[in-house]
């Protein structure tokens, strides 16, 4: 699988990351495992993990033990004080029988007023950077599903990642919170690794039944994924994270193996074929 270049962490992330939302589901035990060995084996060398995965800390912290010389670990956090982030930190590298992280994400930053808290004077930020002084993380970044929290983040501090929605349904329905052009943009210029999430998001379920271990409803053949994840990978980004199902992650880390950039009369096809469907952000609901 491709490896790209992380920004200015200088890490080759492979196209696609190993996303613990797995964990949220109830999945059998064997199957989770030969997942996860079978992802790890085929090379994927970036795992992207948060406490609020359900139990996902607790049930990857054997694998990074076994594999952690060959991982980019990245962990985050939700929490907006420095007490609570710190403790949840300390907390994490205990799950994942790890010494350090390579990434910590403030996770799930939609709100400009949570990350006015975050960043302020008792915020998160303060725990992370105390973190890093001490040798328990190398990196920092941001995650946010609205494209505009993230521009008013950078113009605060100056983080080495972000991870935010890259979608061919999105692009299709452009509009202020779901635009992510000028935040790949402000990345390439700033060196900025660029984690992609809801590549394969196909839009919101149109009732309560769901057929996938997914909050979204998602492409779910092989060509479609084919098409959607290369579409993202086609742009400014680093790397990809699988879906939170595994038969759909399967087909990202197959789509990822045989990735061809996509050619511009490919991509309208797509965005026209995109066009159909309501986007995931904004929320209509």
């Amino acid at each position: 699988m491709e490896k790209r270049k992380l920004g200015r962490t200088g890490h080759k992330s492979t196209l696609i990351t190993l996303g613990g939302a797995i964990f949220i589901y109830p999945v059998d035990t064997q199957e989770e495992n030969a997942f996860i060995r079978f992802a790890l084996d085929h090379g994927v060398n970036h795992v992207d993990v948060a406490p609020t995965y359900g139990d996902a800390e607790a049930r990857l912290g054997r694998w990074v033990k076994e594999y952690r010389r060959n991982l980019f670990l990245a962990c985050k956090t939700d929490k907006r004080t420095k007490k609570e982030a710190a403790e949840k930190l300390h907390q994490s590298l205990l799950n994942l029988q790890t010494d350090y992280f390579d990434l910590y994400q403030l996770h799930a930053l939609d709100d400009p007023k949570e990350l006015e808290i975050a960043l302020g004077e008792n915020g998160a930020m303060r725990a992370v950077l105390e973190a890093k002084e001490q040798g328990l993380v190398k990196y920092i970044g941001i995650t946010s599903h609205n494209p505009q929290t993230i521009l008013k983040a950078l113009e605060f501090f100056d983080f080495d990642t972000v991870l935010l929605p890259v979608n061919c349904v999105l692009h299709a329905h452009p509009e202020p919170c779901n635009d992510y052009e000028p935040v790949l943009a402000l990345a390439e210029r700033k060196d900025l690794g660029v984690i992609a999430m809801k590549s394969v998001a196909k839009g919101p379920w149109p009732s309560k039944e769901k057929t996938s271990n997914t909050w979204y409803r998602p492409f779910d053949t092989q060509g479609d994924v084919d098409e959607a994840l290369w579409f993202t990978l086609s742009q400014s980004v680093t790397t990809a994270t699988s879906s939170s199902d595994i038969r759909i992650a399967r087909m990202m880390i197959d789509a990822a193996e045989r990735y061809v950039p996509m050619k511009e009369k490919e991509r309208q096809k797509l965005l026209l074929k995109a066009s159909a469907h309501q986007p995931l952000f904004p929320s209509k609901s």
